[in-house]
Protein backbone atom coordinates (compact mmCIF):
# COMPACT_ATOMS: atom_id res chain seq x y z
CA UNK A 1 0.00 0.00 0.00
CA UNK A 2 1.70 3.19 -1.21
CA UNK A 3 1.55 6.29 1.02
CA UNK A 4 2.81 9.82 0.48
CA UNK A 5 3.02 12.05 3.55
CA UNK A 6 1.83 15.65 3.34
CA UNK A 7 4.02 18.55 4.49
CA UNK A 8 2.23 18.77 7.82
CA UNK A 9 2.50 14.99 8.36
CA UNK A 10 6.22 15.12 7.54
CA UNK A 11 6.70 18.03 9.93
CA UNK A 12 4.89 16.35 12.83
CA UNK A 13 6.68 13.01 12.32
CA UNK A 14 10.07 14.71 11.91
CA UNK A 15 9.59 16.64 15.17
CA UNK A 16 8.78 13.38 16.97
CA UNK A 17 11.93 11.81 15.53
CA UNK A 18 13.98 14.82 16.67
CA UNK A 19 12.42 14.62 20.15
CA UNK A 20 13.28 10.91 20.35
CA UNK A 21 16.88 11.58 19.38
CA UNK A 22 17.23 14.47 21.85
CA UNK A 23 15.90 12.20 24.62
CA UNK A 24 18.49 9.58 23.67
CA UNK A 25 21.29 12.16 23.72
CA UNK A 26 20.13 13.69 26.99
CA UNK A 27 20.08 10.30 28.70
CA UNK A 28 23.27 9.08 26.96
CA UNK A 29 21.42 6.15 25.39
CA UNK A 30 23.40 4.25 22.79
CA UNK A 31 21.81 2.14 20.09
CA UNK A 32 21.13 -1.28 21.62
CA UNK A 33 21.71 -3.12 18.39
CA UNK A 34 25.14 -1.95 17.31
CA UNK A 35 24.41 1.07 15.12
CA UNK A 36 27.12 3.62 15.87
CA UNK A 37 26.23 6.38 13.41
CA UNK A 38 24.16 9.50 14.04
CA UNK A 39 20.63 8.67 15.11
CA UNK A 40 18.82 11.71 13.70
CA UNK A 41 17.97 10.18 10.33
CA UNK A 42 17.02 6.81 11.80
CA UNK A 43 14.71 8.44 14.34
CA UNK A 44 13.06 10.77 11.83
CA UNK A 45 12.57 8.08 9.16
CA UNK A 46 11.25 5.68 11.82
CA UNK A 47 8.70 8.22 13.00
CA UNK A 48 7.72 9.00 9.40
CA UNK A 49 7.26 5.28 8.77
CA UNK A 50 4.94 5.08 11.78
CA UNK A 51 2.97 8.05 10.46
CA UNK A 52 2.76 6.42 7.00
CA UNK A 53 1.55 3.14 8.47
CA UNK A 54 -1.15 4.89 10.48
CA UNK A 55 -2.21 6.98 7.48
CA UNK A 56 -2.47 3.92 5.23
CA UNK A 57 -4.77 2.28 7.75
CA UNK A 58 -6.83 5.37 8.56
CA UNK A 59 -5.60 5.34 12.16
CA UNK A 60 -4.50 8.00 14.62
CA UNK A 61 -0.78 8.13 15.40
CA UNK A 62 0.11 9.75 18.72
CA UNK A 63 3.86 10.07 18.09
CA UNK A 64 4.87 8.74 21.50
CA UNK A 65 8.34 9.36 22.90
CA UNK A 66 10.18 7.17 25.44
CA UNK A 67 7.73 4.28 25.23
CA UNK A 68 10.28 2.02 23.49
CA UNK A 69 9.07 -1.55 23.08
CA UNK A 70 6.63 -1.20 25.99
CA UNK A 71 4.19 0.86 23.96
CA UNK A 72 2.69 0.17 20.57
CA UNK A 73 3.58 2.43 17.66
CA UNK A 74 0.03 2.21 16.27
CA UNK A 75 -3.07 0.17 16.99
CA UNK A 76 -1.47 -2.76 18.79
CA UNK A 77 1.61 -3.16 16.63
CA UNK A 78 5.21 -2.11 16.27
CA UNK A 79 6.35 -0.48 13.03
CA UNK A 80 9.75 -1.18 11.51
CA UNK A 81 10.83 1.23 8.79
CA UNK A 82 13.48 0.23 6.25
CA UNK A 83 14.93 2.59 3.65
CA UNK A 84 15.02 0.30 0.61
CA UNK A 85 12.02 -1.44 -0.92
CA UNK A 86 13.66 -4.90 -0.93
CA UNK A 87 14.79 -4.75 2.71
CA UNK A 88 13.18 -7.29 5.01
CA UNK A 89 11.39 -6.88 8.33
CA UNK A 90 13.83 -7.04 11.25
CA UNK A 91 12.80 -8.83 14.42
CA UNK A 92 15.36 -8.68 17.22
CA UNK A 93 16.04 -11.13 20.03
CA UNK A 94 14.76 -8.71 22.68
CA UNK A 95 11.45 -8.16 20.86
CA UNK A 96 8.28 -9.52 22.46
CA UNK A 97 7.42 -12.78 20.64
CA UNK A 98 3.71 -11.98 21.00
CA UNK A 99 4.03 -8.51 19.42
CA UNK A 100 2.81 -7.76 15.92
CA UNK A 101 5.31 -6.10 13.59
CA UNK A 102 4.44 -4.02 10.55
CA UNK A 103 7.03 -3.40 7.80
CA UNK A 104 7.17 -0.02 6.07
CA UNK A 105 9.78 0.67 3.37
CA UNK A 106 10.87 3.91 1.73
CA UNK A 107 12.16 7.37 2.49
CA UNK A 108 10.26 10.52 3.32
CA UNK A 109 7.76 11.40 1.92
CA UNK A 110 7.11 8.16 -0.03
CA UNK A 111 6.48 4.88 1.76
CA UNK A 112 5.09 1.43 1.12
CA UNK A 113 3.24 -0.36 3.91
CA UNK A 114 4.31 -3.91 3.06
CA UNK A 115 2.64 -6.17 5.63
CA UNK A 116 2.71 -7.62 9.12
CA UNK A 117 3.63 -10.71 11.11
CA UNK A 118 3.43 -11.84 14.73
CA UNK A 119 7.02 -11.87 15.99
CA UNK A 120 6.97 -15.54 17.06
CA UNK A 121 5.94 -16.51 13.51
CA UNK A 122 8.94 -14.66 12.09
CA UNK A 123 11.45 -16.02 14.61
CA UNK A 124 12.39 -18.96 12.41
CA UNK A 125 15.91 -20.33 12.03
CA UNK A 126 15.75 -19.83 8.27
CA UNK A 127 15.38 -16.05 8.77
CA UNK A 128 18.19 -15.68 11.35
CA UNK A 129 21.04 -13.65 9.84
CA UNK A 130 23.83 -11.29 10.77
CA UNK A 131 24.30 -8.19 8.61
CA UNK A 132 26.82 -5.36 8.70
CA UNK A 133 28.77 -6.66 11.69
CA UNK A 134 25.74 -6.22 13.92
CA UNK A 135 24.07 -8.79 16.16
CA UNK A 136 21.99 -11.63 14.77
CA UNK A 137 18.35 -10.91 14.07
CA UNK A 138 15.51 -12.41 12.09
CA UNK A 139 15.11 -10.85 8.64
CA UNK A 140 11.61 -11.80 7.54
CA UNK A 141 11.03 -11.67 3.75
CA UNK A 142 8.07 -9.82 2.25
CA UNK A 143 6.62 -13.12 1.07
CA UNK A 144 6.13 -14.24 4.71
CA UNK A 145 4.19 -11.10 5.68
CA UNK A 146 0.41 -10.78 5.78
CA UNK A 147 -1.36 -7.93 4.03
CA UNK A 148 -3.02 -5.45 6.33
CA UNK A 149 -6.79 -5.66 6.26
CA UNK A 150 -9.18 -3.03 7.51
CA UNK A 151 -12.62 -4.19 8.59
CA UNK A 152 -15.86 -2.30 7.88
CA UNK A 153 -15.96 -1.17 11.52
CA UNK A 154 -12.57 0.55 11.10
CA UNK A 155 -10.63 -2.07 13.09
CA UNK A 156 -7.66 -3.93 11.70
CA UNK A 157 -7.29 -7.60 10.96
CA UNK A 158 -4.03 -9.00 12.27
Amino acid sequence: MKVKLTKSEMFFAAMIGVMRNIEALEHDRKDKHGHDGPGWNIQVEGACGEMASAKAQGLYWDGSVNTFKDGDDICGCQVRTRSKSHYELIIRKDDNPQAIFNLVTGLCPNYNVVGWIKAIDGMLDQYLQKHGGREEAWFVPHSALHLIGIRDDGGMDF
